[in-house]
């Protein structure tokens, strides 16, 4: 792996994002229409917090077996995006390597790592997988 190369080489750009303002039956719906597992939460550019398939699959386990509108209903009326979503987050700046981005997924905490610029504004998304894609056009 070339250790300098700029973390845009690896790092997701079109993202799909919520706002705190949306309902959380939305996630539930984009996380599973568009095969993600992580949605970043922005007000505006800027990046406020994290929601990964995980925790979501946590909040909707209760309603195992349940229809989707059922767990959506579930999901609305007792949880809210600001509630569920990480706020204290590890993230990169855009000026950064794809080694750091390396560093930071090789402790196995998570499985991506928001990427923003100097001002915390939403900028891309480095997950396992881009790591895995880059790592195997190397060799």
């Amino acid at each position: 792996m070339k250790r300098n190369e700029p973390l845009s080489t690896v790092m997701s750009t079109e993202l799909t994002t919520v706002n705190v303002t949306n309902k959380l039956s939305e996630v539930r719906k984009l996380l599973a229409e568009r095969g993600i597992h992580h949605v970043p939460v922005v007000s505006g550019t800027k990046l406020v917090g994290l929601i990964s398939a995980t925790d979501m699959v946590r909040l909707s386990f209760s309603a195992y077996g349940a229809d989707a509108r059922a767990v959506d209903a579930m999901l609305d009326h007792e949880f809210s995006i600001e509630a569920v979503m990480s706020k204290e987050l590890t993230t990169l700046k855009t000026s950064q390597k794809v080694r750091d981005a390396a560093d930071v997924l090789a402790s196995g905490a998570f499985h991506s790592v928001p990427v923003v610029d100097e001002e915390n504004n939403l900028a891309g998304i480095v997950t396992s997988t881009d790591l895995i894609r880059y790592l195997a056009e190397q060799y």
